[in-house]
């Protein structure tokens, strides 16, 4: 019998086979050499000519979508070189490229394999119990998270929480300690509406969800802190248990732990989906590593003290947030440059995650509708956080060109007429001639 290419004798009146010869030896078919699936860019690659660089982002740079201010400046990672810069030591409006600043903040300060916890305690009285807000707006109503990959669950802290009361024990309160963050919950620069709203809410310590109505939509709550604590009770079985606001008991007893994802995954989140949620509370643990008060003051004074700590030049930064939201924010076009040449250079340790996070045009994130169908520009070649309020527009983020050289770029123009789809057409077509340029 043969099997396998093998030869087998069957004895008579048997049903084991017995091996007569050794198997031949495998031949494999020739094939070629693979080249490495993710290629480093070549060290050869030529940079772009400064003037021809300039020359061809004139016209664009000065587009009517985009009005009389503008600031940019095009960096090349490599050598370090500024190969265009217009007004980029002017502090503008960022909007949400400020996210930027906070990403770094936290990975240099937290560090990218921190973690961030929400415990449920013992209340005061036998029934109640006590979630404490951790400032981990991502702990999810749904297994898993219908928005952040990686994120803890309310389930699971639940099950925690069954599992350590004694037994019969029945939750009747649930009390959240949100005490964690101080301070106003909206910041200065905020417009009326902004929270809640369908891209921001008021920052509490306690959230689901990144604080939204319900998972995986789009509206925010008015009541962060409320919303987690029900989540808890539906969760534990009680949904009709009151929740109110208050402070856990000190040294009461640890019923349950759930920690997040990595910063680094939060950075990552924060930047691709620009949100502002998650953008505010990594800003507050910053302040909380700093020993500074957990505030949106706390918080901007920590995010621009982390950068500068971390070597970067912060004249002219006056922040009043962390997400960028705060029209008060002022941030020089340099600096974003600067801090994403860090990145991608490996200048800043600890520090990639910022790139892994920026949108990629054409394909996620904020950027996914954005770009073009010309392979040299689309998708991938340009990656990007973008920024965005009235009148203010930007897009600060790396470029491949087409001859393969890594150039880091900004351009804010916080005085754009109130077309805004106009305004991120004309940032588009500044991307994309960084990217198709040869520029020699």
């Amino acid at each position: 019998m043969v099997a396998a290419g093998v030869w087998f004798v069957v004895a008579p009146g048997t049903d084991d086979a017995a091996p007569e010869v050794a198997a031949a030896e495998a031949r494999l078919p020739d094939v070629e050499a693979a080249g490495p699936v993710l290629a480093a860019l070549s060290s050869e690659a030529p940079a772009p000519d400064p003037g021809v660089l300039a020359d061809g982002l004139a016209p664009l740079l000065a587009a009517p979508a985009l009005g009389s201010g503008v600031e940019a400046r095009v960096v090349d990672v490599a050598s370090g070189e500024v190969l265009l810069d217009q007004g980029s030591d002017d502090p503008s409006t960022p909007a949400s490229t400020a996210k930027l600043l906070t990403a770094v903040a936290a990975l240099t300060t937290l560090g990218p394999d921190a973690t961030l916890e929400t415990r449920v305690v013992a209340g005061a009285t036998p029934g109640e119990v006590v979630l404490v807000g951790g400032g981990d707006p991502t702990l999810s109503r749904t297994v898993p998270s219908l928005t952040y990959p990686g994120a803890p669950t309310v389930a699971d802290l639940a099950a925690q929480v069954r599992s350590s009361l004694p037994v019969g024990t029945e939750v009747t309160r649930v009390v959240v300690d949100d005490s964690l963050f101080e301070g106003p919950r909206t910041a200065p620069g905020w417009g009326p509406g902004d929270a809640p709203s369908t891209y921001a809410a008021p920052i509490t310590a306690a959230a689901v969800d990144g604080a939204r109505v319900r998972p995986g939509e789009l509206p925010r709550s008015g009541q962060p802190g409320i919303d987690a604590g029900t989540a808890l009770a539906v969760a534990l079985g009680v949904p009709d248990a009151p929740v109110a606001l208050g402070e856990a008991p000190e040294g009461a007893e640890t019923l349950g732990t759930v920690e997040s994802a990595p910063v680094a995954r939060l950075v990552e989140q924060t930047l691709s989906q620009s949100d502002n949620v998650l953008a505010e509370a990594l800003a507050r643990h910053v302040a909380l590593a700093a020993d500074l008060p957990a505030s949106f003051a706390g918080a901007a004074q920590a995010v621009a003290e982390a950068l500068e700590g971390a070597g970067l030049d912060v004249t002219g930064v006056s922040l009043s947030d962390g997400s960028g939201l705060s029209a008060d924010d002022r941030v020089p076009v340099s600096l974003l440059t600067e801090l994403l040449t860090g990145a991608a250079d490996g200048s800043l340790p600890g520090a990639s995650a910022v790139l892994s996070g920026l949108p990629v045009a054409g394909y996620d994130g904020t950027l996914a509708d954005r770009g073009d169908e010309d392979p040299q520009t689309a998708p991938g070649a340009v990656r990007a956080k973008t920024g965005t309020l009235l009148g203010v527009h930007g897009l600060a983020g790396t470029v491949v060109t087409a001859d393969g050289r890594l150039l880091s770029f900004a351009v804010v123009a916080d005085g754009a007429p109130a077309n805004g789809l106009a305004a991120e057409e004309a940032l588009d077509d500044v991307a994309a001639a960084l990217a198709a340029c040869g520029c020699r």
